[in-house]
């Protein structure tokens, strides 16, 4: 019995290694996982289920073996494919989550999130998310001809290359007053989340006892995963590409 995590995979046409590293991984890790839950920034980008390249159809067929053969999938949305929806989550085999999301891991009441929410600090990125995770922007996002939004997520990449050279570091990481604020709220000791691309595990204290914050690794020179069992701490694990 074992529960697998992931995230910031920023699966592109553009990064076939990092799509064979995805594929053996189902192949060789997951297999026998009870569940996979994958954090956001699955795909570098996302416009719309109603596109369907050969990559995505070749990973939504890789999942739903997965889940055919037992494995329950869980996605989440990240900042970089927070339009993926239902239609690709049933042709995957998986559930789509909320970010934050609560689970009970083998005993232990964790929050899972994608991270980018807790970067309180960068100020211009909190108002982007808000107004890109408004119900009626992505209505009318979807609304635009396919070319439309093609265009769009290439202007949103590039722009979002230029605004973060000139960032300072720890503006684009987690704010600490921010992940204490959330575990108090969902009163928990045990926070799995991505998007920082700083792998760690992290100790704080939340409500004036221990806690633990898992940051995973995105997937561009490594593979990153955690590894967590019943009776054990979660295990963060690593392999090159």
């Amino acid at each position: 019995m074992t529960t697998l995590f992931i995230s910031d995979l920023h699966l592109e046409e553009s990064r076939p290694d990092i799509t064979g590293a995805f594929l053996r991984f189902l192949e060789k890790e997951a297999p026998g996982a009870e569940q996979l839950y994958i954090l956001g920034d699955f795909f570098e980008a996302w416009i719309g289920d109603d596109e369907r390249t050969p990559l995505q159809d070749q990973i939504a067929t890789a999942l739903h073996t997965l889940s055919t053969n037992g494995t329950r999938i869980f996605l989440m949305h990240g900042n970089r494919d927070f339009l993926l929806g239902e239609d690709f989550c049933k042709r995957a085999g998986a559930t789509l989550l909320d970010d934050p999301t609560l689970i009970n891991l083998y005993g232990t009441p964790t929050l899972l999130m994608h991270g980018d929410s807790l970067c309180t600090a960068d100020v211009q990125y909190q108002k982007f998310r808000a107004n890109m995770r408004n119900p009626q922007t992505q209505k009318l996002i979807l609304a635009r001809p396919l070319k439309d939004r093609q265009q769009m997520a290439r202007q949103l990449r590039e722009m979002s290359m230029a605004t973060n050279r000139d960032k300072a570091e720890d503006i684009m990481d987690v704010t600490p007053g921010e992940v204490v604020r959330v575990m108090e709220a969902s009163n928990v000791s045990q926070l799995i989340h991505g998007h920082t691309h700083r792998p760690a595990e992290h100790s704080l204290k939340v409500n004036g006892k221990t806690a633990k914050r898992i940051v995973l690794g995105d997937w561009d020179e490594n593979l990153w995963w955690l590894y967590a069992k019943p009776g054990q701490e979660p295990e963060l694990k690593k392999a090159p590409l």
